[in-house]
């Protein structure tokens, strides 16, 4: 005869672990939004460089805090200023 039936581990019986608690960080605030004074504009590449990696990659919106409609201005802007070629598309080779 099988024994008495015990809760699976990690289920609601049985803990399987130290208790972790989430750490809520601050949201982020878009940048743009905040101070209007800052523009986004592709020959404006000291704001771009911001929000690129130093290989070359756009810096994604959940990263950067920005909203929506800025982080789709912000890419046009900096395909725009690698086309003309202001900015690098990738890094530089050594």
């Amino acid at each position: 005869m099988p024994g008495p039936r015990r809760p699976a581990p990690g289920g609601r019986g049985e803990k399987k672990g130290p208790v972790r608690r989430r750490m809520f960080q601050k949201r982020k605030v878009c940048r743009f939004c905040a101070d209007t004074k800052i523009e986004i504009d592709y020959k404006n590449i000291k704001v771009l460089k911001y929000f690129t990696t130093e290989r070359g990659k756009i810096i994604p919106r959940r990263i950067s805090g920005n909203c929506a409609r800025h982080q789709r201005i912000l890419t046009e802007a900096i395909h725009r200023a690698r086309m003309i070629a202001l900015m690098p598309f990738t890094a530089t080779h050594a």
